[in-house]
């Protein structure tokens, strides 16, 4: 049987712009706040212990400060891979709301009624929520078959991460339910584990959930 490609997606830790209540696109983050680094810390440190990552062969990151310090930090865990950044893998794109407060932009760009059209971007120049989906759809899949039969671990963002059920777990696009993606967990997918799955024809293979919010290492930290 062949080795399983595992795709392993990695929230970054705290940010500093959640603290601050800031819209965190390419202009607003500001990287980790002190919780997010002793998160990061503190997941390194799982892995270093657990080897439950150690056959990683490449550690990707989008190009926020926040992820890429998550990267950093967790790093050494994974025999000291430098990680490859891509913006492809970077949170929704905001627009021009990036910076702006969380009330500034509900009160300029949200409807008074709070719902969002999936098909209309955030705010002008930015993405809507279905091109954000194709993005994340289009990466993860070429990500999957540049490294075939090889552990990719992916610090990301929480979108991203909710994309993959869209992407791989073939969720609808409008969001089934809400996904609450904690800090620096880890959520993991699988293809090529040919394992029996309810309602698959024996033999075919589809991309497998693993886990999800894996955040065991937090536990630690209150």
């Amino acid at each position: 049987m062949d080795t399983p490609t595992r795709l392993v997606l990695i929230r970054h830790g705290e940010s500093r712009s959640t603290v601050d209540q800031v819209v965190g696109g390419h202009e607003g983050c500001t990287g980790l706040s002190d919780q997010g680094r002793r998160q990061a810390e503190a997941l390194a440190a799982r892995l270093q212990h657990t080897g439950e990552l150690s056959d990683t062969s490449v550690l990707l990151t989008s190009i926020l400060p926040r992820a890429i310090e998550t990267a950093e930090i967790i790093a050494p865990a994974l025999g000291g891979l430098v990680a490859k950044q891509d913006c492809d893998l970077c949170e929704i794109h905001p627009g021009e709301g990036d910076g702006l407060t969380w009330e500034e932009f509900r009160n300029r760009y949200m409807p008074a009624d709070g719902s969002r059209d999936p098909y209309r971007a955030w705010s002008p120049g930015g993405e809507s929520w279905a091109t954000f989906m194709a993005r994340v759809g289009v990466t993860l899949g070429d990500v999957a078959k540049r490294h075939p039969g090889e552990t990719v671990v992916v610090v990301c963002h929480g979108g991203v991460i909710e994309g993959a059920f869209s992407a791989l777990g073939n969720q609808p696009l409008r969001r089934p339910f809400d996904i609450s993606v904690e800090n620096t967990s880890i959520t993991e997918w699988r293809w090529g584990d040919r394992a029996a799955l309810p309602g698959v024809p024996p033999g075919e293979v589809r991309w497998k959930l693993v886990r999800f919010n894996d955040a065991a290492h937090l536990h630690r930290l209150g």
